[in-house]
């Protein structure tokens, strides 16, 4: 698992990984029908992502489904905006870190700690979690 602390780090990761895996398809030509995301919750409460290209819609790996087809191909092209695909990300789809390299959707609430945590963790999904370089705190 590749995660990075800027959503355009993550995509162009992504491609590359891509482009590896499918070595007969030049940047070019590739043709890529999914795009997956995934945002992440560090223990330290910095902001992490991972993202994956799809040549078939439908194909499962690390991250969720955001777009398809068309608008799959424009972010494999770098033909998007980093805000949007912020605004669009689901709050309770944000994965949070509990332990090294263990994560759930909601920090655990069973404790203090936990609930310490989970209120630095809060992901309300507003104009400061979604600007650019918000999580570049």
């Amino acid at each position: 698992m590749s995660l990075f602390s800027t959503l355009e780090e993550a995509i162009e990761n992504a491609r590359e990984v891509y482009l590896a895996d499918n070595p007969d398809i030049s940047e070019d030509e590739a043709a890529v029908s999914q795009f997956n995301l995934q945002k992440y919750v560090m223990r330290d409460g910095d902001i992490m992502w991972q993202a994956e290209f799809f040549t078939d819609e439908g194909d499962s790996g690390e991250c969720l489904p955001v777009s398809s087809g068309e608008a799959a191909q424009a972010i494999f092209d770098g033909d998007f905006d980093e805000i949007e695909l912020r605004q669009e990300w689901q709050a309770e789809n944000t994965l949070h870190e509990w332990d090294e390299g263990e994560f759930q959707l909601e920090p655990p609430l069973d404790s203090e700690e936990g609930q310490a945590a989970a209120d630095e963790w809060e992901d309300d999904n507003t104009d400061s979690d979604n600007q650019y370089g918000a999580d570049e705190r």
